[in-house]
């Protein structure tokens, strides 16, 4: 079990790889077919896995990640405990805008508000965006697909004028100071 290295592999012509990380695997499939269905003049690849670290077997052939995506359900602590120890088995390199986290059903009101705000937190601890997606209907799962493959064609160096960092300094998750948990309610 090894680190997941961004820049350990050449980046492939017209290519983008994107990895979506899920525990529980009830957003992740619809949410690849959708990315895979959306984008037309680029090559893209979706890799889903559950957890980090990823099997060594296969190492020799897996292509290079550009942007690793974390989706959480914020109705589950489990989704968030699995994203928060994957993240271990990441290269610092990722931090530089090939991470980030992608939340489902914040607006449920059965979620506990320090669920979010934790999230919040991570992300922003990590400097990195924090995307909200409406997992239910078909609108909501192709606007997240729109937006992570706008991240997704920076982050694989597809856009001219704009890298990774550059978008996650735009883009990336803040908590304000002194912030309380009722304020997010």
């Amino acid at each position: 079990m090894s680190l997941l290295k961004p820049f350990s592999k050449l980046p492939g012509l017209n290519t983008a790889n994107i990895m979506l990380v899920e525990n529980e695997e009830q957003f992740q499939q619809k949410l690849a077919d959708t990315v895979v269905l959306q984008e037309k003049t680029v090559n893209v690849n979706v890799r889903l896995a559950r957890s980090l670290p990823l099997p060594v077997e296969n190492e020799e052939s897996r292509p290079r990640i550009d942007l690793v995506v974390f989706i959480i359900h914020l109705t589950s602590e489990l989704s968030f405990q699995s994203a928060e120890t994957s993240l271990k088995y990441l290269d610092p390199g990722y931090f530089q805008g090939k991470v980030c986290f992608l939340v489902t059903n914040a607006r449920n009101v059965s979620v506990p508000p320090e669920r979010l705000v934790s999230v919040r937190k991570l992300a922003a601890s990590l400097h990195c965006p924090l995307l909200c997606a409406e997992d239910q209907t078909t609108e909501g799962v192709t606007t997240a697909a729109h937006r992570l493959l706008a991240i997704l064609k920076v982050a694989a160096g597809l856009v001219p004028m704009a890298t990774g960092l550059y978008l996650s300094t735009l883009t990336r998750c803040t908590v304000p100071s002194g912030i309380d948990q009722q304020n997010f309610e």
